[in-house]
């Protein structure tokens, strides 16, 4: 226990900002099957009346609920596969005066205003797989949360009040939803309607979750906004709605649902970053002397090594697949420069994915390069780490290194090819709910096991240089991952995070009594006191934190 709160106390020091980059890949927020996160739940009103004032200013509560995944994907067969639950109609095409469809775009969220900073590292502290405590301590969750926010929040503010004083990520996420919705009314869905919900900031997922249910929705499709798939990224918000879906009787039998874990390999996408690549090169007020002369640096926000060594986690995998489809493309379009990946947004003691971004800026300095146009490729939105780690700290390191000439490839927001596709992913992935609905539950549990996309424990087709060309009954054209209910985990073969070191390089291991840990129960009552002090008693730490 004294290892692991001094290995927190000592990480807190190097996370200083919000959004992904506030504790790497958003401080390994995955709320694995056995402990559901953060934050009042859908359908838990009793408990969002008690934490309601500290949920006014954007705290969330740390809560231990049980879940049942066999029930749950047992309903979520049936949802899939029984057309009496979905109302599809017998020619497997929407029936729009009856079905009511719901995009969810889930992603992060970001404090909008300085005064939010501090509550949002709260909110990611406070997630049991960002900072683990034993069994016995994990009533200390809260105020240790609140501790390390708030040592965090000065330098974190300083970051954003370098980009304007505030994450743009819930304005462009808006944006995105707005023209998505545009998008699908123009593909003929006229009764399609578009939700946000952010894992650690307003909107918070649970409220997306309650506006879809007050708004009738029949048929949902989840769209995190995340290109490439990652435990630590759409599986962390995945896992959070795997748990609301199985606490509420209308979302588990009401609405039938689909999820597209990652969409990295779609035409439209691969374009739009294509031509943006190939925009920046030839820029007529650029700063290259030849669009043939910059290397193209892939900056991907990063993960430890144990995600993708120990849980499985194909988010490596993906983005060297994905770095390879648009040189494919660029190469197709005439753009033959070199290209390298790298990996920023490191934290905390333990190893993450190599090579790292700053190294390997330096190294190119070494070799001279003097030409380099930065690609923020695992960000669909501008947010601190594109506007003030890529911008701000490796272009300044790129210069110090020696490099001359910089650009910055600006991220996707609402490119209308992006868009457009989609939108045309949403279409397809309804499409093959309807084709799931026309079948017995024997033939979609076949047509899962022949077309499911293991991309955690191998794959159909080994010889594809992309490895997903076949995907069975299910397919769609370009094909569309589909699976039933939460993370789908059970469906793609990704194990769980439970065995794996948290950011801070803390596994969990059987309590142990002992003098440590005697006396950090001790303080950690005191402090546990303090936070809570009633005012009328004297200010306590609660009151400085919570309330101004």
């Amino acid at each position: 226990m004294a290892e692991a709160v001094s290995a927190a106390m000592a990480a807190s020091s190097a996370i200083i900002r919000g959004d992904l980059g506030v504790v790497g890949t958003s401080s390994r927020r995955v709320a694995a099957t056995r402990v559901a996160g953060s934050g009042a739940r859908a359908g838990g009103a009793q408990r969002a009346a008690k934490s309601s004032s500290s949920e006014s200013k954007g705290f969330r509560g740390s809560s231990l609920v049980g879940t049942n995944p066999g029930r749950r994907l047992r309903v979520a067969a049936r949802a899939v596969s029984d057309p009496s639950m979905t109302g599809w109609d017998a020619g497997n095409k929407i029936d729009e005066k009856e079905d009511v469809v719901g995009v969810l775009l889930l992603n992060l969220g970001g404090p909008e205003t300085l005064d939010d900073v501090q509550p949002f590292l709260y909110n990611l502290f406070a997630d049991p797989d960002i900072i683990r405590l034993p069994g016995a301590l994990q009533f200390l969750q809260s105020p240790l949360a609140a501790l390390l926010s708030n040592s965090r929040a000065p330098k974190s503010r300083e970051a954003y009040e370098s980009i304007g004083g505030g994450s743009p990520l819930r304005r462009i996420t808006d944006e995105q939803a707005n023209a998505l919705q545009s998008a699908l009314v123009a593909k003929g869905l006229r009764n399609a309607k578009c939700y946000v919900g952010m894992r650690y900031w307003k909107p918070f997922t649970e409220e997306a979750v309650e506006q879809i249910k007050a708004d009738g929705v029949t048929k949902l499709v989840v769209l995190p906004l995340y290109p490439q798939f990652s435990i630590s990224t759409s599986g962390s918000s995945l896992r959070l709605l795997e748990q609301i879906f199985g606490e509420d009787e209308y979302l588990a039998t009401g609405m039938s649902h689909t999820v597209i874990p990652s969409w990295y390999e779609r035409p439209g996408y691969v374009q739009a970053m294509a031509d943006l690549i190939k925009a920046e090169l030839n820029r007529p007020d650029g700063q290259f002397d030849s669009p043939d002369e910059p290397i193209v640096f892939f900056s991907a926000h990063g993960v430890p090594v144990s995600y993708v060594e120990t849980a499985g986690d194909p988010y490596k995998e993906e983005m060297e697949e994905c770095v390879a489809l648009i040189m494919a493309r660029l190469k197709e379009m005439g753009v033959t420069n070199e290209h390298v990946l790298a990996y920023q947004s490191r934290v905390g003691p333990v190893e993450w994915l190599k090579p790292y971004t700053d190294d390997v800026i330096r190294e190119l300095g070494e070799k001279k390069t003097k030409a380099m146009v930065a690609v923020p490729i695992s960000f669909v939105s501008e947010h601190i780490e594109t506007l003030e780690e890529i911008d701000m700290e490796y272009r300044e390191l790129a210069e110090e290194s020696g490099v001359e000439q910089w650009g910055r490839v600006p991220a996707l927001d609402t490119n209308p090819v992006f868009i457009d596709d989609l939108a045309n992913a949403v279409v397809e992935s309804l499409d093959g709910m309807s084709k799931a609905a026309s079948m017995s539950p024997g033939d979609l549990a076949a047509a899962f096991a022949t077309s499911s996309v293991l991309r955690g424990g191998g794959s159909l087709d080994e010889g594809s240089p992309t490895k997903r060309k076949v995907r069975g009954d299910l397919a769609a054209t370009p094909p569309v991952p589909m699976m039933p209910i939460g993370t789908g985990s059970r469906v793609r073969n990704v194990p769980s995070t439970d065995d794996v070191t948290d950011l801070l390089g803390v596994k969990p291991e059987p309590w142990e009594w002992g003098p440590v840990e005697f006396s950090m129960v001790a303080l950690s009552i005191l402090i546990s006191t303090m936070l809570l002090m009633d005012s009328s008693g004297g200010a306590g730490l609660n009151d400085i934190i919570f309330h101004k």
